[in-house]
C-alpha cells in the first residue's frame, strides 16, 4: 500500500465520513488482501464495522468472494460504505464488479476507489488496466452512481515511498434512490452480464 493510497483514502473519510463517525456504518473494502498494509486502521472507529473482502483468503480478508462479479454472500441494499484501492486494475472484468457495488450499496451509501493512472505492470495475478479521470466518471455513470468528487493525484515527488510512478486516480460517488424501474433496469442488466454472457466465455467467437 504505497503512501500516496493511503493519503488518498484518509481525504475520503475525513472529507466525507466525518459527519457519520458516531453513526453505526458498515464500511466494506474490496480488495483487502493485507500484501503490504491496509485501509484497516483508518476505519476503525467504535461505531463502524470494517468487512475486507477479496478473491482469495489472507490477512485482512473477512470474505472470500467466490466470484468478483457476483457477490452472493452480500445481500443488495446492504453496505453503508465501499472503499477500494489498488484492486481495479486487477479486475478483469471491473465494469461488472462495478455493478455489485452499486447493487450492494444503501440509497445514500458512498463509495471510494482509487486506481493508478500510471506505473509498471505488476501482475497480481494480472494487470489488465490503468485508469484517467474520464473513466472513472464513465464507471460511475454506467453503475448509476452520483459523482461527490474525481481526480488524478500527479504529484511525483515529495512522497517516502515510491507513490510518484502510480499517479493515481481517485473517484468518490454516491448511491441514488434506486425506483422500480431503475432496479429492473439493473436486474435485467446483471442477468444478461453473469448468465447470458458469462466473464469465461470467450466472446469472440
Amino acid at each position: 500500500m504505497h503512501e500516496s493510497s493511503l493519503t488518498n483514502m484518509t481525504r475520503f473519510r475525513d472529507q466525507f465520513l466525518e459527519q457519520y463517525k458516531d453513526q453505526d456504518l458498515l464500511i466494506a473494502d474490496l480488495g483487502s488482501y493485507d500484501v503490504n498494509g491496509s485501509y484497516r486502521p483508518l476505519f476503525a472507529h467504535s461505531s463502524w464495522s470494517y468487512l475486507g473482502l477479496d478473491v482469495s483468503a489472507g490477512p485482512n480478508v473477512d470474505i472470500v468472494l467466490e466470484n468478483p462479479y457476483n457477490w452472493q454472500t452480500l445481500s443488495s441494499d446492504s453496505v453503508d460504505v465501499i472503499i477500494s484501492g489498488q484492486a481495479f486494475e486487477h479486475i478483469e472484468f471491473f465494469w461488472l464488479t462495478v455493478l455489485e457495488i452499486s447493487r450492494v450499496l444503501k440509497p445514500g451509501g458512498l463509495c471510494c476507489i482509487i486506481a493508478p493512472s500510471s506505473g509498471p505492470e505488476h501482475r497480481y495475478p494480472v494487470d489488465c488496466w490503468r485508469f484517467y479521470r474520464d473513466g472513472m466518471r464513465a464507471l460511475m455513470a454506467y453503475a448509476g452512481l452520483e459523482i461527490l468528487d474525481v481526480y488524478t493525484n500527479h504529484q511525483l515527488t515529495g512522497w517516502q515511498d515510491d507513490s510518484g510512478i502510480w499517479q493515481d486516480s481517485v473517484v468518490v460517488a454516491r448511491q441514488r434512490a434506486k425506483p422500480f424501474r431503475r432496479r429492473l433496469r439493473e436486474r435485467l442488466r446483471r442477468y444478461f452480464h453473469l448468465v447470458l454472457l458469462p466473464p469465461n466465455q470467450d466472446l469472440g467467437n
